[in-house]
């Protein structure tokens, strides 16, 4: 066989070869399970950056289910997903209690803001004492907008009127509108109405219709937002994909994993930062 020869030969058969190599490249994920996590790490394009790696790694293909942390976590009591993926530590402490989950295991963590509109008639703007704005927004009656949607922000949100010892059942009027939706509807009414509103980082950051909305109060430690993942126990609901859920949550928590949280940025801003290791996180 002369050069030539040899040459076309090796060409044919790396063109047989190639439709083989693509196949296997596209192939369909051979599992799949659902996760009921948070909005904000739908909101925040957190998923759609990280469930491609997944998918790619394991074969494991991942349908989410975006509700607030109170729904997410409910829906892991009715066994209708196989993972919860949340951040209200509280709550999750009583998922765990009651059986529905064997472990918690923690993930990652960002930050609360207080968001309000440029011209901040609460006078709030630039201070970092979350406590402080909020007994001052109330006083002056400036328009606040929450969730009201047992989401883990919305009970971050009553926690911090506790903390700042104002009563929502005395306390609350015209100003303070409870909208019962997620964090996206929660900053566009807040927007609209030139009020205030407690919102996640990451889905702030990731917020494009933001009008005249600005961050108003940040870095205050009670601001601190823990995110935690729980395989849903397959002891209390024997169809649950335990296997391929364990799966997730070890993939979630590994070096990898939480290198593909750390790389994910918006306009060069870290939106969560990966902390599996950190002892009581």
């Amino acid at each position: 066989m002369n050069a030539i020869t040899r040459r076309l030969v090796l060409a044919g058969l790396a063109l047989a070869a190639a439709p083989t190599i693509a196949s296997a490249q596209t192939a369909a994920p051979t599992a799949s399970i659902v996760v009921a996590s948070t909005t904000s790490t739908q909101d925040s394009g957190l998923f759609e950056h990280l469930l491609p790696l997944f998918t790619a790694k394991t074969g494991i293909a991942v349908k989410v289910v975006a509700q607030g942390t109170g729904q997410a976590l409910d829906t892991g009591r009715r066994g209708d997903a196989d993972v919860v993926f949340v951040h209200a530590r509280a709550a999750e402490e009583k998922f765990l209690s009651e059986g529905f989950a064997k472990a918690r295991k923690p993930v990652m963590y960002n930050d609360f803001v207080l968001v309000g509109p440029k011209s901040d008639p609460a006078g709030v703007g630039g201070t970092k004492d979350i406590a402080a704005a909020l007994t001052t927004i109330q006083a002056k009656k400036a328009p606040f907008v929450s969730r009201g949607d047992k989401s883990g922000t919305h009970m971050a949100e009553l926690a911090l009127w506790k903390t700042a010892g104002i009563d929502l059942a005395t306390a609350r009027g015209d100003w303070y509108r409870e909208i019962g939706q997620g964090m996206g509807a929660t900053l566009n009414t807040a927007s609209a109405m030139n009020g205030y509103a407690l919102a996640d980082r990451g889905t702030w950051l990731g917020f494009k219709n933001r009008g005249d909305l600005v961050v108003s109060v940040e870095g205050d430690k009670r601001l601190f937002n823990q995110y935690g993942v729980m395989a849903v126990n397959p002891e209390k609901f024997p169809h649950v994909k335990a296997k391929e859920a364990q799966v997730f949550v070890d993939w979630l928590t590994s070096a990898e994993g939480q290198k593909a949280i750390a790389d994910y940025k918006i306009g060069g801003q870290q939106l969560f930062f990966p902390n599996a290791d950190q002892p009581g996180a």
